[in-house]
Formats: C-alpha cells, structure tokens, sequence
C-alpha cells in the first residue's frame, strides 16, 4: 500500500470535509485538546443550512466556533461529557447540556451503541512513517468512538505531541475518510491556578505525611492537589508511581525531582499511566515522545479492579462541598452545574480495595461568597440539587486546614463528630444543632 497515495485521495479543505454533516446528525469533538478547529470554523459557517445538529465535546478549552453565534442554539446542541469553564458559558447561553456519567464507562457507551456518531472530527498528528496518526494528549476513548463512526475526519496539527500509548492512542491512515490540514495552532493550555494558598498547603502537608515510599498516585486538577504535588517533589518520597485520569503539571515537577521510578508498581512497572494529559508547554514537551508516560483507554486507567492491583494506591481528589453524613459533591453548586463526576468516585473505591491503598477527598472548610460572606463548605445536608459524586459509603479521608478525618467504620454520630472537627470554627455549633435535629449527634460527644 502506497501511504502518501493514500493520504493524498483523502485529503481534503476543511470547507469540503464538513459538507457531510446533515442536519440531526450527532458529530463527535472528541475531548479536549484535540477538539478540531478548522473543521470546527468550517462548520460553524455552514450554520444556516443545518438544524438539529448534536454535538459532542469535553473539558473544552475554547470556544467553539458553532456556540458563538446568538443564534448558535438553533442549529447546534452542545453534549458535555465533563464540563470545564467554557462548556459552563455554553450551557448557561442555553445551547449546552451535560451528560452524566462515571468516566470508566465512556467507552463502552459507543461499543453499545449509546453513543451514535454519524461525523467524528478531531485534531491528531502528522502522519508517521506507517501511515498512523497519534492522538496527541488524549487516548481515553477515541478509539471506541471512531470505531462507531460512520465518517471520520482527521485534522492535522503538526504542534500536538506524540504520545505513547498502551493501546488505542493512534489510527491507521487506511480507517480514515477524510484528511484536512490545519492550521497547525499551539496546543491549548491549562493555567495552573497560581500559587497555592496557605490553606491549599495546610491540606497538601497533612495528606503528603501519609504516603508512604512506593505509593502510586492519582491526581485531580485544582489548588489542593497541586500543592499535594509540589510538596511531594520537595519531601523525602522515594520509588513513587503513576495511574492517573488526568496528567497534570504537579507529575511533571515530581518526576523532573527524581520521586517517580515506577519501580514498585504492580501494573505497567516503569510506566506513568493516564486516559488523558492537559496542562503547560512544559508538560507538553515532557510526554512528546516520553517512552515512560503512556497514554491507555480510560476504561483501563479509570476501571476499579485494574486500580485495586495497584499496592499503596493513594488517590487525591477535590470537593465542592460535603454534609454531615459524608456525602460529597465535586458537580455542582445547588443545580449550577460545574464539572462531572470523571473519575472520583472510580478512584475512591479502587484505592481502597488495593493494598494499603488510601483516598483523600481534600477541600477547604470555608469560601467567601461574592457579598463578601463567609460560608461553610461543610454543611447539615447537600443543597437542593448537589449531585452526591461519592455515597457516604465509599469515602476514606477527608481533609481540611483544621485536619484529617477517617470514616471507613464509623457510625453516624461519631461520623457527624468527626466531620464538625474539621469544620471552620465559626459553624461547628451551628452544625452541631443541625445534627441534633437529624439525630445523628449524642450530647456526650462534645462536651
């Protein structure tokens, strides 16, 4: 087979690729940084023709030309599998929904047909020497969803990195329908929140005194869990590994410290392991090529009983908010949505099914409201419409600035106690009262 014959009978302008959309078909971004951008402008302008149009997209970090219109919610409906801050303006514009999910499942989802997709489009690289093109920073599911695809559309950025891959992180220039060349933009990036806060380094040191040499660590985005990994690239930690959803920067910096060999871990030894990367430049340019972080599909990284064979497992997450009974909710505030459930939930069961593994659901106990009010994050129960990512079943530790707190085994009035110890002091007689009323607090227990 002749590869660059091939490629050139697919190749075609961005303009001529997207004239296979029709209206009601459901066409697939794919996630994140690999979200198209001139086959996304090419359709956008193609808007007046179309109605009814289903897209999907994740964790989106711009705005889609289809969404910019006043009009644009007329002719186009944005499908969020995992919401960032521009999936958020989308949906409050009235154009957007979210689609709930545990992250693990996605793929299966398209394997079974719940997920219909008539045109995927996404940003990958050039074409190597065999006529495959890479993912770039995202494996997770793309493979299960162009395997469903009616037509495929590559668009090639010859900026995004070469990411290794388990499985699943390339096609075949023979399984595409159409080529389109992009402009060849820089790959997106994912600002790091700015320096953590006191409060973000109270959190990270309480959690960094528990992991033990060895441990192998997943990491979510935000303040706390970066801070729990500048501090882990400062300490004393040796011989750590990776499974992670998201790569984020915090790896980066503690495996340029020399703290990740790899070496202990039981599955994929040597290897830094992760469904999908966003982040810096620097990032960028450490996973290029990088034969020791691979990309593999989510419902590996993310499936319970692959994370479970991991030893000393130590997954780090955040929350939005969480009550007296140790529900958390990292979705929502109230019915404004915020994220997704991703991965938490899958990771806060794996750790703790693996040996000597342990999850930490960390936040901070107070937030300032935009009056200037100060309120607690720890309340009596969830808000009318929070979304209970993790049950009260399934939580190990929770952290504050005011401490660490363990319920795995304990009953609800010495859970509630618990929970009231790290609160902010300003509330703990507050919630004290609430808990009273609900009956899960016992005088003795305080005084």
């Amino acid at each position: 087979m002749d590869i660059k014959k091939l490629y050139d009978s697919k190749l075609k302008t961005a303009e001529e690729a997207v004239k296979v959309v029709k209206s009601g078909d459901w066409v697939d971004y794919g996630w994140s940084t690999n979200h198209p951008i001139a086959l996304d402008a090419a359709l956008a302008a193609r808007k007046d023709e179309l109605t009814d149009v289903n897209l999907r997209g994740a964790v989106t970090m711009w705005m889609p030309e289809v969404c910019k219109a006043d009009d644009a919610g007329e002719h186009f409906t944005w499908n969020a599998w995992h919401c960032s801050g521009v999936d958020r303006k989308i949906i409050s514009k009235g154009m957007g929904y979210f689609i709930p999910m545990r992250y693990s499942e996605l793929p299966r989802f398209y394997r079974d047909g719940n997920a219909p997709v008539d045109v995927a489009m996404l940003q990958v690289t050039p074409m190597d020497a065999h006529g495959n093109f890479n993912f770039g920073l995202v494996t997770s599911h793309i493979a299960d969803m162009l395997s469903v695809a009616k037509t495929i559309i590559v668009e090639v950025n010859e900026n995004l990195p070469w990411v290794n891959g388990l499985n699943g992180a390339e096609i075949n220039i023979a399984d595409v329908d159409i080529v389109v060349e992009g402009n060849n933009p820089p790959v997106a990036v994912l600002g790091g929140g700015g320096e953590p806060s006191d409060i973000d380094k109270a959190v990270a040191k309480l959690i960094v005194e528990r992991i033990p040499n060895g441990a192998c660590l997943q990491l979510g985005i935000g303040g706390m869990p970066n801070a729990v990994g500048t501090m882990i690239a400062q300490s004393d930690l040796k011989d750590l590994s990776v499974h992670t959803e998201m790569y984020v920067d915090a790896f980066v910096e503690i495996s340029k410290a020399g703290k990740i060999t790899g070496k202990m871990k039981n599955l994929d030894k040597g290897r830094q392991v992760f469904a999908f990367a966003a982040g810096s430049e620097e990032l960028y340019r450490f996973i290029d090529h990088n034969p020791n972080v691979v990309g593999a599909p989510v419902d590996y990284t993310n499936d319970v009983h692959v994370v479970s064979q991991i030893d000393n497992f130590t997954s780090i997450n955040n929350a939005i908010d969480l009550d007296l009974f140790g529900q958390v909710n990292a979705e929502s505030a109230g019915v404004k949505h915020i994220s997704g459930t991703g991965g938490q939930l899958d990771f806060v069961m794996g750790a703790y099914q693996s040996k000597g593994g342990q999850s930490f659901i960390c936040m901070s106990s107070s937030f300032t409201d935009k009056d200037g009010n100060l309120k607690s994050r720890i309340v009596p129960t969830l808000t009318q419409g929070s979304i209970a990512t993790d049950p009260r079943s399934t939580i190990h530790y929770l952290v504050t600035e005011y401490g660490m707190i363990n319920l795995k085994g304990v009953p609800t009035w010495e859970r509630a106690e618990r929970i009231v110890s790290i609160a902010h002091p300003d509330f703990r007689d507050e919630l004290i009262a609430e808990a009273e009323k609900m009956g899960i607090w016992r005088k003795s227990n305080k005084r």
